[in-house]
């Protein structure tokens, strides 16, 4: 599966390189967005959940339009690993 071995390549980098780098930081928020979706699916009513996910989207946002004005190729090859939907262009 894809995202298993996207999973285990960004456990290694993280042990080996830096975590603060755009795609790690856009790999966590991602993983907590996911838990966040399934905690909100049984508890609709969760406001202070539903205000983190914002929050993180947000950020997740912000961090993935950077990496595409920096580095296209790297943005694309990151939104295909993790497979989510590239970013609204005004």
């Amino acid at each position: 599966m894809v995202k298993n071995s996207f999973i285990s390549v960004i456990s290694q980098k993280e042990k080996e390189e830096n975590t603060g780098s755009v795609e790690f930081q856009v790999f966590r928020f991602t993983t907590k967005i996911r838990k966040l979706t399934s905690h909100l699916e049984l508890h609709k009513k969760d406001s202070s959940s539903q205000r983190g996910l914002r929050k993180i989207l947000g950020k997740r946002q912000g961090l993935l339009a950077y990496l595409s004005k920096k580095n296209r190729g790297r943005y694309k090859e990151l939104i295909g690993e993790l497979n989510i939907r590239e970013r609204k262009t005004h």
